[in-house]
């Protein structure tokens, strides 16, 4: 099992400085609740145990919030000292890949609006419940598979 540290240094990783991706916080906690929610409908299971919880602006894996948020809205830099791609299987690498590919290409902004409109997050949110249901992503997630495999 893997920590959403470990998931946050993949995305990091994948930035391309000269071609000026910035990851903020806002967009890696993003980044990280699609991997998580992807991974539950691939694979049945999640890339991580730390809890995403819903929060204002969309769902939030807190301990790696608080964790990077000394760079408020900026750019979060890549982690030179981290070999964040060994830790991980090639199915894995695989989920992550086509997360970065798809959602990578949008703003933290941009982001924050998809995810304020994702079941689990929504529920969550206007439930008081703050922690998104692991059972709910994997749902939500699986019915955005089968939608996808239909077009």
């Amino acid at each position: 099992m893997h920590t959403c540290f470990d998931i946050a240094n993949y995305f990091l990783k994948c930035q391309d400085e000269d071609a000026g991706d910035i990851m903020s916080n806002m967009k890696l906690q993003k980044l990280v609740y699609y991997a998580q929610g992807f991974s539950l409908a691939m694979f049945g299971k999640p890339l991580f145990n730390e809890e995403i919880m819903a929060w204002e602006h969309g769902p939030v894996c807190p301990v790696l919030w608080n964790y990077y948020k000394k760079y408020r809205s900026g750019l979060i830099p890549i982690p030179r000292d981290v070999n964040a791609y060994d830790l991980f299987s090639k199915q894995e690498r695989e989920v992550l890949d086509e997360v970065y590919l798809y959602y990578g290409q949008f703003s933290a902004w941009k982001l924050r609006n998809f995810a304020l409109s994702d079941t689990p997050w929504i529920n969550a949110y206007n439930n008081d419940r703050s922690v998104i249901s692991i059972d709910e992503m994997k749902r939500y997630f699986t019915t955005l598979l089968k939608e996808e495999d239909a077009t």
